[in-house]
């Protein structure tokens, strides 16, 4: 069995951001545009309505379902409105009706072909209570286990399901974000069993760098589950985390196609034993109580150049603010870190890279909102939450912000048993004039990424798919 999910861009692009916008509205005491925001939403969908169905009754049908739902919409807008504030639960409801429309347009579309479909609205599907937070991988499993008899009550009909599902202690939006709908494809896959998960969107694929910027960039036919959750991290959109943990975890593999070609081969995002079971690379089991220690590798034997090994994938991830931290020595090291870490905890800061040394750490953040301001000796925080970490941190030693940076991340498997291949990597930047301000390599050794200014960012990508990049047609 295979499941086919595709997300509409006339909805993902218009109808999300009107109900972000009306729900944002409706939070103000002074406003009442959510009210016109609804309307237009309603009036947008039976207009589409009218112009696409053939058939009168089923044109009937659906505009009392878009009357309604919109209607209930205004509902929930306006008891926010009262009280001043929309609480994740009521934004998750909200945002919810986006889906249902879209569900109940493209079920009257399909019965207006001959085909039975009908709505499954799982925001309304409940599962056992999770305390709020704490949403794990139990919780998504008793949720796909919740799911199985309402698809088994489906016969032959086909349903069109809602990619918004439902309640998620502290809000789905709020727990996991726009990528909802992903996951919500991957509950559905694993609740039936499923061999397969296809997931369709505005690209081919997953590519060896952005196509729209690196013109040799390739369309890969498979990649590992570590490969696209790195890439996923750092710039590329290819898939949720969270749908590629719990598929992955039931050994469904993943397609990524084109929803305006879904026959073409896509990208296969494959379990780790299928590729464990492809891989040369053979590695004998240790005792577990002890650690690994590698063999240090002075050359490569005629076995390891029989086939060409190359990066994954290169990839770019803009807004990057880089905090430098020079210890002033009044604490050991490890004082030093564990402090310099509990401050960017306290103030809810993530760190996407870093590299440490005995007295001083480079810190990569990711700018999800405004944080620096202003031109030249006029430029200052804006952020709250970094203006007091700042603060902090100016308390161990001397800091230093530098903005409008981007991080440049190699990914790739093989990269593991590629000798040279970090020096390969920033030989050629550096041989076309492009400084890095810092060098990070994970443990796993699939990602090495480096810091750049962010004007140089997307020629950085380039260079490094043409120089490091073989493929053979």
């Amino acid at each position: 069995m295979e499941i086919e999910v595709g997300a509409s861009k006339w909805q993902k692009g218009w109808v999300v951001q009107k109900l972000l916008k009306a729900a944002a509205e409706a939070a103000k005491s002074n406003s009442t545009a959510y009210k016109s925001i609804v309307t237009s939403i309603c009036d947008d969908h039976v207009q589409a309505a009218v112009s696409t169905l053939r058939s009168p009754d089923l044109l009937a049908n659906l505009t009392v379902e878009i009357e309604r739902e919109t209607h209930d919409l205004m509902k929930y807008l306006t008891a926010a409105h009262t009280l001043g504030e929309v609480s994740p639960r009521t934004l998750d409801i909200i945002i919810s009706k986006g889906e249902i429309l879209s569900c109940y347009f493209i079920a009257a579309l399909l019965q207006d072909l001959g085909i039975d479909a009908y709505v499954i609205d799982l925001s309304s599907i409940r599962t056992v209570e999770a305390p709020s937070g704490d949403v794990n991988h139990g919780f998504y499993e008793d949720y796909a286990e919740a799911l199985r008899p309402v698809f088994l009550e489906s016969g032959n009909r086909v349903p069109v399901i809602t990619g918004f599902f439902g309640p998620v202690p502290g809000g789905l939006l709020s727990h996991v974000g726009r990528g909802y709908t992903d996951l919500c494809a991957a509950l559905v896959a694993i609740s039936l069993g499923a061999s397969e998960l296809q997931i369709l969107k505005e690209v081919e694929g997953i590519y060896s760098a952005d196509p729209r910027k690196v013109p040799t960039a390739r369309l890969l036919s498979t990649i590992t589950p570590s490969e696209a959750a790195e890439l996923t991290f750092y710039g590329s959109e290819v898939i949720h985390p969270f749908t590629m943990e719990q598929v992955i975890r039931e050994s469904i593999p993943i397609r990524i196609r084109n929803v305006t070609n879904p026959s073409g081969s896509g990208t296969t995002i494959l379990p780790d034993y299928i590729n464990a079971s492809t891989s040369t690379d053979i590695t004998s089991p240790r005792l577990p109580t002890l650690p690994a220690f590698r063999a240090p590798k002075f050359g490569i034997s005629n076995a390891s150049v029989s086939r060409v090994k190359r990066p994954t994938a290169v990839t770019v991830k803009n807004r990057i603010l880089v905090i430098n931290v020079r210890s002033n020595k009044r604490t050991s090291s490890r004082g030093f870190l564990e402090r310099t870490f509990a401050i960017l905890d306290k103030w809810r800061l993530s760190v996407d890279l870093i590299a440490s040394s005995e007295v001083n750490v480079s810190m990569a953040f990711y700018c999800h909102r405004e944080m620096v301001r202003g031109e030249g000796e006029a430029r200052h925080i804006v952020d709250t939450d970094l203006r007091g970490a700042v603060d902090e941190l100016a308390r161990l030693g001397a800091v230093e912000l530098v903005d409008e940076m981007a991080i440049v991340s190699l990914v790739g498997q093989e990269m593991k048993n590629m000798v040279g291949i970090s020096g390969a990597m920033l030989s050629v930047l550096g041989k076309h004039n492009i400084n890095i301000e810092m060098i990070s390599q994970g443990a796993s050794e699939i990602n090495i990424s480096c810091v750049v200014d962010q004007r140089d960012a997307d020629r950085a990508m380039s260079i490094i798919h043409t120089n490091l990049f073989t493929f053979s047609d």
